[in-house]
């Protein structure tokens, strides 16, 4: 795997390359200390099989620059994933985004749908979240650096109760790297997902949420949505909703998966995931 750091003019982004072929991103969650290869671990590899697998740390996590615009965070990663793909040269590519890293790709599709040939998305943020209060999970992790500060007894909890059906999936030693990430001095000062707060907080919040954006009927890209039924971040009513107003959509919720399907569910998140992206766009 080609590790390289790209400036994409007002920051630095860290990504590992794989692979040949048509190009896929693929953009991690947003959780305290996630990045792309450790997002993907299960994934990457089977993927390279067939495409060029291009997999960065967003801004604010990794070893990207730290910092993400509070006030318009999906507008800010899905930019910074734009002009990623001009620094690579890449008029368009297929995007893969979970969570945080799949409202970043829907929010790019939205804003120039003609960079993106197709996307599949895993529990992306922002489906109806000023229609409900917030879930318990997602509760968790926007309170992570609040309060006492982080622990790795709080990034435990969050992981093994809320992020995953299965808390036995999940090593020891994936809750210490990221634990670690986590307690960068950098990330710490300027945490990447956090409740928006101040005089545009509503502004923000209504600005995240894509329900509310009459683009989403008439968005051309062709589109797989996966969610776990048990997933305890973002509820997985999203997924229809997000079938019910995308023009071509097709959904697929994943039995007993929490919010982490390409890792929960390695082998079918990656046979489904090879095949949908070689359709046309």
């Amino acid at each position: 795997m080609r590790e390289m750091t790209i400036d994409i003019g007002d920051r630095e982004l860290f990504v590992a390359e794989t692979g040949d072929g048509p190009p896929v991103l693929l953009l991690h969650g947003g959780g305290p200390g996630a990045s792309g290869v450790s997002n993907y671990t299960r994934n990457i590899d089977a993927l390279a099989r067939r495409y060029r697998v291009i997999v960065p740390d967003l801004p604010g996590y990794g070893r990207s620059t730290k910092g993400v615009d509070g006030n318009d965070p999906f507008g800010d990663l899905a930019d910074a994933v734009r002009r990623l793909l001009d620094e690579l040269d890449l008029e368009s590519a297929h995007l893969v985004g979970n969570s945080y890293g799949g409202a970043a790709a829907l929010r790019l599709a939205l804003d120039t749908p003609d960079r993106v040939e197709r996307m599949v998305l895993m529990g992306p943020g922002g489906i109806g979240t000023t229609r409900a209060l917030p879930t318990r999970g997602l509760n968790k992790l926007l309170s992570y650096y609040g309060g006492e500060g982080p622990s790795r007894l709080k990034l435990e909890k969050f992981i093994r109760q809320y992020l995953v059906f299965n808390a036995a999936e999940i090593p020891d030693s994936v809750i210490d790297e990221r634990y670690q990430a986590s307690i960068d001095p950098e990330v710490v000062a300027a945490p990447p997902l956090r409740r928006p707060t101040g005089p545009n907080a509503v502004r923000t919040l209504w600005r995240m949420d894509f329900t509310r954006d009459q683009r989403l009927d008439r968005l051309p890209v062709p589109t797989l949505v996966l969610w776990g039924a048990d997933d305890r971040v973002n509820r997985p009513s999203g997924g229809q909703a997000l079938a019910d107003r995308l023009p071509n959509c097709d959904l697929y919720l994943v039995a007993n998966t929490g919010h982490w399907v390409q890792f929960e569910r390695a082998d079918l998140f990656n046979r489904l995931c090879t095949e949908f992206l070689a359709g046309p766009r």
